[in-house]
């Protein structure tokens, strides 16, 4: 009779830990981006530009973040910020690093985030800028790429 019981309680305990993580990424949540499309000032060619996007979490499950792709080698995501979750109600600030070295002129850029967000798994950033190259000398692409190497 005792053996019955536990083996009872062990089978419930493993159904509510399989079944409680199971569920997380497909409850579904609503994201807020602040200024999640930005147009900055001229930049000059290989200076570099910190990016920060805080993102709010306003639904009532927790949000996944699973993956952060951006559009371009230039853009550099804060150190190892890989897969994480923000709790309901509270935020977290994104940070980026953008390398003008190797653009020049107008420039468009997206961040693309995927996780369990309501309408869509995945959510953009935007910004824009225009890259302007040093009025002394004017170096063509090869030359940019040169000296990145």
């Amino acid at each position: 009779m005792r053996y019955g019981y536990i083996k009872n309680a062990i089978f419930a305990a493993v159904m509510l830990l399989f079944g409680s993580c199971m569920d997380i990424a497909n409850r579904k949540t609503s994201i807020e981006i602040e200024d999640n499309e930005r147009h900055y000032y001229p930049l000059l060619a290989g200076q570099e530009k910190d990016l920060s996007f805080n993102l709010k979490n306003t639904g009532k499950n927790p949000m996944m973040i699973t993956d952060i792709i951006t559009s371009c080698g230039c853009l550099k995501v804060e150190e190892g910020l890989g897969a994480f979750s923000i709790p309901p109600g509270k935020e977290r600030l994104l940070t980026f690093s953008y390398n003008s070295a190797k653009n020049v002129g107008y420039v468009k850029h997206y961040i693309t985030l995927y996780g369990n967000f309501k309408k869509s798994p995945i959510r953009e950033i935007i910004f824009d800028i225009n890259v302007v190259p040093n009025a002394m000398y004017t170096k063509d692409y090869e030359e940019l790429y040169s000296e990145e190497i």
